[in-house]
């Protein structure tokens, strides 16, 4: 199953690049900074068509359609475009993120990072890849040394969980404090070693499915920001190297929600 998971995220990316810094239609959701492409759309429906054709039996839970047989035994999670709005203003940091879950647990995922034409892969138990070599998280113990990532959710503007606070504690913490717009990269890049962790609030089940388990099986933790296990639902995340989270833990709860 991960090479065909593998081979229709390329697939996806590929109309994506296609569609990159060309004129496309753009929709809102919620606000003016929620957008959608058709190209979103384009990558949507060409996954949803290889699904329903390769896995007949198999639900679908995606960002822009919502859900379908929502009570299968198997759910691919999927966001055809992760960071729209990179895309759209022609900034080469997006991807395509699917995961599968059996019976609620997430067995496989792929993140596609389009621009740099690198596949993140994992199965349940069987370690993470990149381009088909192994990865693994970074061995940095010191917070001060750590190179950290996060995002903002759409109604930042009303602070949701202390997202300000929080990102201003870690810029006194940490060596240096990224944002780069795509989730999904985020998690694979703590999973390669690149970023020491990641934290951030609100994302959902698309942005969580396959970044969760490549970091997981690069030896890394996600939790909640008090330790928790989490699902792909959990509106806290942080996914760190597994040396650094507790120190980024203490940070996180500096601030009570």
């Amino acid at each position: 199953m991960i090479r065909k998971i593998e081979e229709v995220a390329k697939q996806a990316g590929e109309v994506i690049r296609e569609g990159y810094r060309k004129d496309f239609g753009i929709e809102y959701k919620t606000n003016k900074s929620d957008l959608v492409t058709e190209i979103d759309k384009r990558s949507e429906k060409l996954i949803m068509d290889f699904i329903k054709k390769e896995f007949p039996g198999h639900g679908i839970l995606s960002e822009e359609s919502g859900s379908f047989d929502k009570n299968a035994e198997y759910i691919w999670v999927i966001d055809p475009l992760d960071g729209t709005t990179n895309f759209a203003h022609g900034l080469p940091i997006f991807s395509v993120s699917i995961g599968v879950q059996r019976k609620g647990e997430t067995i496989a995922g792929v993140v596609y990072d389009v621009m740099r034409d690198v596949v993140y892969s994992a199965e349940k138990g069987s370690g993470a890849f990149e381009n088909g070599k192994r990865i693994f998280v970074s061995k940095n113990a010191d917070l001060e040394q750590s190179l950290l990532v996060t995002g903002f959710p759409y109604n930042i503007k009303s602070n949701p969980h202390h997202v300000i606070e929080r990102f201003n504690a870690f810029l006194f913490e940490a060596r240096a404090v990224r944002r780069l717009g795509s989730a999904a990269i985020d998690f694979c890049y703590v999973a390669s070693g690149i970023f020491d962790g990641f934290w951030e609030v609100i994302l959902n089940p698309w942005d969580i499915a396959a970044g969760k388990l490549i970091v997981e099986e690069a030896g890394g933790r996600v939790t909640d920001f008090k330790g928790n296990e989490i699902s792909i639902f959990s509106k806290q995340i942080l996914a760190t190297n597994g040396i650094v989270h507790e120190k980024m833990e203490r940070i996180l709860q500096r601030f009570q929600d």
